[in-house]
């Protein structure tokens, strides 16, 4: 997964990782004139929002023409450029500016609130309760190589491709070796939240890597913007899992119709992979499939796993860390339940308020707008759909060649859980083709890593260990050639 569901109270990670959508509110001028404000806050700012997980990186530019404020925001890590800003409140009394700026749309009513001092504008994030600190400056922040990245010229064809399903439009880039063909193809399955077809988290672009290195080698790579993100339309309703099944499905029928393509697999990273097992498990026209980092156990047992180890990672513990495990299985009894609409909502409230309770923010001070924020997220449909599925039953009927990967120090989908699972799954099933691989010292992005913490993700250069990527390469080509 991209997210934990208490990550996911505190600042939306999908992508998981942590995307955001950037507001700002109208002008209110006081005191001195705003000339000098003008002077002084409009032009390019970088800095970070200081998150318990991992420094947030973020650059804005602020402009102001007849009075009235605008700007934008990126996002690098995301692979966010350009966001627009508005309704920006900067205050100037007493030679002191204040901006102030909320981040549109997004859960919890993210506030950035600060003042400028000495060139640096410094204060609290503030989303859900929780409180962050954050500060920019003029200053350029220099960010991690990333030496992988395929730099052209490139030694196959690239070809931007578009398909339909139903009323999504899907639009992706398609990588194949030179020569007619015919070739095994493979498509590649994001995670959990809004990502791009190159799958691009913390500054990393692992499915352009993934893509470049299995076209080098003879293997065709359609890799596809998520509905919703790049150049592909959203669904008409909020999708689940199970309708990110029929976008691949499409994309699937995309390949069988290329001349020059023979084999069709699937590549499928978290919750990739058990899209990749629900399609496997339903179609004959695929071939094999990877699954990396993929859940094998029912959806709510896979997060509070999660959520245990990412407490223990940022060192939540004792009768802090039961409370909120307690809290988070009364949250997964509840969404399980036949409750009508009114009353589950108002049990997830109650227990939303019990969380920041235990966080530190007593009920008499929690805002009440947040709080809801915070229910409308957790009812979202993918959520209740995620909680509730076991991808075991799909898993059991996938009889083509699967290799099922996990790095050890992974915190999001945890090893021993899940591997363990999706191995016994398919023994149950008869599957005989299956290989698994345990990688020591890999972390979720199947980085080779220190920690496994998520903060360490945009700070290794490697995108992804080669050893993963021989490991895919090789394999692939066993079972198509």
């Amino acid at each position: 997964m991209q997210s934990s569901l208490h990550q996911r109270f505190l600042l939306q990670i999908g992508s998981g990782l942590l995307s955001t959508l950037f507001v700002i509110m109208t002008i209110v001028v006081v005191g001195l004139s705003i000339s000098h404000a003008e002077d002084r806050v409009a032009g390019h700012w970088e800095g970070k929002i200081h998150t318990p997980i991992q420094p947030l990186v973020i650059k804005v530019d602020l402009s102001i023409k007849d009075n009235n404020w605008s700007g934008t925001i990126d996002i690098p890590t995301q692979g966010a450029k350009g966001l627009p800003l508005s309704n920006i409140h900067i205050v100037e009394t007493n030679n002191k500016i204040s901006v102030k700026f909320v981040i549109r749309g997004v859960p919890g009513n993210p506030t950035f609130d600060g003042h400028l001092n000495d060139g640096i504008i410094s204060g609290k994030f503030i989303q859900g309760g929780a409180t962050f600190d954050f500060q920019l400056s003029r200053e350029t922040i220099v960010t991690p190589k990333r030496p992988q990245e395929p730099k052209p010229p490139f030694p196959y064809k690239i070809e931007e491709v578009a398909f339909k399903n139903g009323t999504v439009n899907l639009a992706g880039t398609l990588t194949l070796p030179k020569g007619d063909g015919p070739f095994p193809a493979a498509l590649l399955i994001s995670g959990s939240g809004l990502q791009d077809r190159d799958q691009t988290l913390f500054g990393h672009k692992p499915f352009w890597v993934i893509a470049d290195h299995l076209t080098r080698a003879g293997i065709a790579v359609l890799r596809v913007d998520d509905p919703g993100i790049g150049k592909s339309t959203p669904h008409p309703k909020p999708p689940t899992t199970a309708d990110f099944a029929t976008d691949v499905e499409a994309g699937v029928d995309f390949l069988k119709k290329d001349d020059r393509i023979n084999y069709v697999g699937l590549i499928g990273h978290s919750e990739g992979g058990a899209i990749a097992a629900i399609v496997a498990s339903r179609s004959n026209d695929i071939n094999f499939i990877v699954l990396m980092a993929a859940p094998g156990v029912l959806g709510a047992e896979l997060l509070r796993k999660q959520n245990e180890r990412i407490f223990d990672a940022v060192g939540i513990a004792g009768e802090h860390k039961r409370t909120l495990l307690m809290l988070l299985d009364q949250l997964f009894i509840t969404l399980a339940s036949d409750l009508a609409d009114d009353d589950l909502r108002q049990q997830v409230a109650e227990i939303v308020r019990k969380q920041f309770e235990t966080n530190g923010i007593p009920t008499d001070q929690q805002d009440e707008t947040q709080v809801q924020a915070a229910v409308e997220q957790v009812l979202n449909p993918w959520m209740r759909y995620f909680l509730a599925f076991n991808p075991q039953s799909a898993l059991k009927k996938v009889k083509v060649p699967v290799l099922a990967l996990n790095g050890e120090l992974d915190v999001q989908v945890d090893v021993e859980q899940n591997l363990t699972a999706i191995a016994t799954a398919l023994e149950q099933g008869g599957n005989p083709n299956v290989t698994i691989h345990q990688l020591p010292k890999h972390n979720h992005l199947f980085q080779r890593a220190t920690t496994g913490l998520v903060n360490e993700y945009a700070v290794i250069e490697e995108t992804i260990s080669p050893e993963v990527l021989n490991l895919i390469r090789d394999w692939v080509l066993s079972v198509t050639q």
